[in-house]
């Protein structure tokens, strides 16, 4: 069963899961994609989990993203903030409304980067995150209590788009926090491929 009611007015797939031992995923896509974009990945990662799939509501031109950017890898860290709220508000009302506990976040790029300033700015959301090819979203990052909650980041050795260097300081932003980050470098570049599929879903299944 989908629904594709809005709630908190984001557009958003729920998918119901099989298996209760497993927690719900909040699917976050990147630029250009939509809430359908990772529930084919979803399932394969978390066969039996229940999906929450909101699609990103502002527009970069007529690619849907979770919050504005200035430039290529220069974030509007104002609207990153408040649509982090926004976005936080959504998954509590979701919650509610489908009888979910807190959930574990898969975010891939824009959506990575919104998934790391929730862990962020609103560590109470989630139970912990996969990271796919995700930048630190803030300059200066707020302290989080982040004790014990898991965390995967995946980067690309070869990605034109994030710098070795400030994925490895986002690593750290969350290690301080508490978080127990798992951090792979992969010979890839921006894009997934079976190798981050691979650790995924052995990283899933182990948390």
């Amino acid at each position: 069963m989908t629904d594709t009611n809005g709630a908190n007015d984001f557009i958003h797939v729920f998918e119901p899961g099989t298996d209760p031992a497993r927690p719900p995923l909040l699917l976050l896509h990147g630029t250009g994609g939509d809430e359908r974009d990772l529930l084919s990945l979803g399932r394969t990662v978390a066969p039996g989990a229940s999906l929450l799939s909101p699609r990103g509501k502002v527009l970069e031109g007529a690619a849907p993203r979770f919050f504005r950017r200035l430039a290529e890898g220069v974030f509007d860290e104002a609207d990153l903030r408040r649509r982090t709220d926004e976005l936080a508000d959504f998954v509590l009302k979701a919650r509610e409304r489908y009888g979910l506990p807190a959930p574990i976040a898969l975010g891939f790029s824009n959506g990575a980067n919104i998934a790391a300033a929730l862990l962020l700015q609103r560590p109470e959301i989630l139970a912990g995150a996969a990271l796919l090819r995700a930048m630190k979203p803030f300059a200066r990052a707020p302290r989080a209590d982040l004790a014990g909650k898991p965390v995967l980041l995946l980067s690309g050795a070869l990605d034109p788009i994030i710098p070795a260097a400030n994925a490895e300081e986002l690593a750290g932003q969350l290690t301080a926090g508490g978080a127990v980050v798992e951090h792979r470098v992969l010979p890839a570049g921006h894009g997934l491929g079976q190798a981050d599929l691979a650790l995924l879903g052995d990283w899933l299944a182990r948390i």
